[in-house]
């Protein structure tokens, strides 16, 4: 059915080579990977790990052995976590922009890193001069740069507040444009993704709101 579908003889559903070739995944079930003595067992082998999350307080569940584009390989599992609620019950609105990429209704502001700008000229070079272990190790530092900064600004939100408003400018109508650079680079969705997750987490509330007209204040009551 799929050959007739794809009129093709051979599918290729995990390439093992070339620019398509698809990364390492190994998928485990619950019971099946579990942690020995400062280390992961799964299958009769033992897998040393960073462990900086204490995995030995957790029960591990389904997961899997990822790799990523770099060929370094992760230990993905989930566990079972009861977080602690956010005490605080006040709300904060959040405006998105590309000056500063976030600008919350208390003052607080995320600056644009501008993580791909700045290293945009050494990412060229290293293209220019085919090299591709160069290339991906510029575009890893310029995607964990831009988390790690994510991550400090939706943490400090989801303890302080709980209950956050995001305005909800959309990336994917904003990066067919000129500003597509400057779009990308801001990682819009990866904030608003990390506020939502973060706030149920914490027993708070998220949601994305029409943000047309809500830098204006109102005539009447003065809000």
């Amino acid at each position: 059915d799929r050959r007739r579908q794809f009129k093709t003889s051979k599918l290729r559903w995990r390439a093992s080579s070339g620019s398509r070739r698809a990364l390492g995944w190994i998928p485990f079930k619950k019971g099946s990977a579990k942690w020995v003595n400062g280390q992961v067992r799964f299958a009769g082998h033992y897998f040393r790990v960073w462990d900086s999350y204490d995995l030995a307080d957790y029960e591990f569940r389904a997961g899997s052995f990822v790799q990523d584009a770099r060929g370094r390989w992760y230990f993905s599992v989930s566990v079972e976590y009861q977080p602690n609620a956010t005490p605080s019950r006040k709300a904060v609105g959040v405006d998105l922009g590309l000056k500063d990429t976030a600008t919350c209704s208390d003052g607080a502001k995320l600056e644009a890193g501008r993580f791909y700008r700045g290293l945009e000229d050494a990412l060229g070079k290293a293209q220019r001069a085919n090299k591709p272990h160069r290339v991906q190790a510029i575009h890893a530092k310029i995607r964990n740069r831009r988390k790690d900064a994510i991550h400090k600004f939706t943490t400090h939100l989801a303890e302080r507040y709980g209950v956050i408003f995001v305005g909800d400018v959309s990336s994917a109508k904003l990066v067919k444009t000129k500003m597509a650079k400057s779009v990308l680079d801001a990682g819009w969705h990866q904030l608003k993704t990390q506020l939502k997750y973060k706030a149920i987490a914490r027993s708070g509330v998220f949601e994305e709101v029409n943000e047309a007209y809500s830098t204006q204040v109102c005539s009447c009551c003065g809000a």
